[in-house]
């Protein structure tokens, strides 16, 4: 395990530290952790425990991140490492998520910033893509990887919770190309039983400044979870606030919830659930909404705004078909949001 000085963290008297990574701001006394578990206080200075440490990572479609509007085809090299801020009940990926929280422990391997961005070129991928848990938690590290990748001329993604601090997104929000948030509620109560959060509205201020202030492209998550998250009225509210703060072509996938980890008592998501909420979306507004985590489902596939014919298509894996060249739709010649480049598929 290599050790890292932390980028963003304040001294406090007694050896104490505050770390700024994420929007904890976890008080650190001298030897202990924070909540993520992957941040060390020793003697008063804040290290990073898993720099270079990967759990995981493979070449995938851009597409399963899910990101549907930049560089559809595409595949980003993507790596995860350990530990969460979060720590959902129901997440997915808990075996890497919870792997230091619950001392449980997992195989990595060592990978430099400058070999991650070599093996994203071996691999013939356009980019790259910090995923599978946090990358917030990576901070030190994929800020070092984001830089070096830009130069070299690949794309970077962060597939993030959104909770990060302000600092740290102004620190790498000019090297982030693509910024892909769960959004994963809107509302208090909900956000607390999912994620262990009450002040999610920092996740929607940083959301913002990502488009706003650094151009990035934003597609949002919502895992719906029957029960939690799926009050029509509070889902009404979030499409308004997408469609005004991040605008009405912003991409929005309705993903159905599994049962995974602490949730298996839960039941899969109905369909036809997905269906109203996304109904709404679009009722309010919006133009592009998917559903996500059902094969086959036609809302996977992307339609022109203006003539309804089918510009991309996409199977269980990623995008099989692409017709839209320069943003426009090829029947009708109409604005499609995102970007695409007329060689990838």
């Amino acid at each position: 395990m290599m050790l890292k000085e932390g980028l963003l963290y304040e001294r406090s008297p007694g050896n104490a530290v505050r770390c700024n990574v994420c929007q904890r701001r976890c008080r650190i006394k001298d030897g202990d952790s924070g909540y993520c578990r992957t941040r060390v206080n020793n003697n008063g200075t804040l290290y990073s425990t898993i720099y270079g440490e990967v759990s995981t990572w493979r070449r995938a479609p851009i597409e399963i991140k899910p990101v549907y509007h930049y560089l559809p085809g595409s595949y980003a090299f993507s790596l995860g490492s350990l530990g969460c801020n979060f720590l959902c009940d129901g997440c997915q990926n808990y075996d890497i998520s919870f792997a230091l929280a619950e001392n449980v422990p997992v195989q990595t391997r060592y990978l430099s910033p400058d070999e991650s961005v070599k093996l994203s070129q071996n691999y013939k991928c356009q980019g790259i893509s910090w995923t599978y848990n946090e990358p917030t938690l990576w901070f030190e590290y994929t800020l070092d990887g984001a830089r070096l990748a830009k130069s070299l001329g690949l794309y970077t993604n962060y597939v993030t919770n959104g909770y990060m601090t302000e600092e740290a997104l102004e620190m790498i929000g000019p090297y982030l190309d693509v910024f892909r948030v769960d959004i994963k509620a809107f509302e208090s109560q909900a956000y607390k039983k999912i994620a262990n959060i009450s002040d999610w509205k920092h996740i929607l201020e940083n959301t913002i400044r990502a488009k706003k202030s650094w151009n990035m492209h934003v597609e949002v998550v919502t895992n719906i979870i029957q029960g939690i998250n799926d009050d029509p009225g509070h889902m009404r509210e979030m499409a308004q606030w997408v469609k005004g703060e991040l605008g009405s072509c912003t991409p929005w996938h309705f993903t159905r919830f599994f049962p995974h980890w602490k949730l298996t008592h839960v039941k899969p998501t109905p369909v036809e659930s997905l269906e109203k909420i996304r109904e709404t979306a679009l009722k309010e507004g919006l133009t592009f909404v998917y559903i996500g985590n059902v094969p086959g489902h036609p809302a996977n596939n992307t339609y022109c705004p203006s003539c309804g014919e089918t510009v991309i298509e996409r199977n269980d894996w990623g995008a099989v078909k692409c017709s839209i060249t320069s943003n426009a739709c090829p029947f009708c010649k109409s604005f499609i949001f995102g970007k695409f480049n007329e060689n990838t598929l």
